[in-house]
């Protein structure tokens, strides 16, 4: 078992999404990183609840936009309002692995959705069940698998951080 604190792992879990953040950064945007993971995790639940193809697919354009843009449209929400009462920073650009992450779980959502919209709810649940868990960790601990299984490829490749400039 590892001695390092819970903190200094969640940090590590944001440097793989490719933040380079120090400590007080991390810290004052704990909330705000989280956000729209877990604006996209109720909706998703609650998609998958209601069986709902047109919740599910109303997330797909969302998600384009996310892994395709610098900005998430839920990180609009925080910095324009949410953050406010409590001072909160603005939540910085997404890296590249965090936009590559998004993209993974946009086609997973648009599979959830096409399987509920062609009459396949149980493999739609299956899908969105996981799809959801993965969202809930990376939303309650900053560990998102498609990151880390991404720097794994890059550093197997030889791009240390994956990045090459990219950022």
């Amino acid at each position: 078992m590892s001695s390092a604190q819970p903190g200094s792992w969640m940090e590590a879990n944001l440097n793989v999404q490719g933040y380079c953040l120090m400590t007080e950064e991390s810290h004052a945007l704990r909330w705000g990183l989280r956000f729209p993971t877990a604006l996209c995790l109720v909706l998703a639940a609650t998609g998958l609840a209601l069986q709902s193809a047109a919740l599910i697919l109303a997330l797909v354009p969302i998600g384009v936009v996310a892994g395709w843009t610098r900005r998430h449209p839920f990180d609009q929400i925080w910095n324009h309002g949410l953050r406010h009462p409590t001072g909160a920073p603005e939540l910085p650009q997404n890296p590249t692995p965090r936009r590559h992450a998004f993209k993974l779980g946009t086609v997973w959502l648009l599979a959830v959705g096409v399987l509920f919209a062609v009459g396949q709810p149980t493999a739609a649940l299956a899908l969105g069940g996981v799809l959801v868990a993965v969202c809930g960790l990376v939303t309650v601990t900053n560990y998102c698998i498609p990151s880390t299984l991404l720097s794994i490829w890059w550093r197997w490749r030889g791009e240390p951080d994956g990045l090459v400039g990219s950022r």
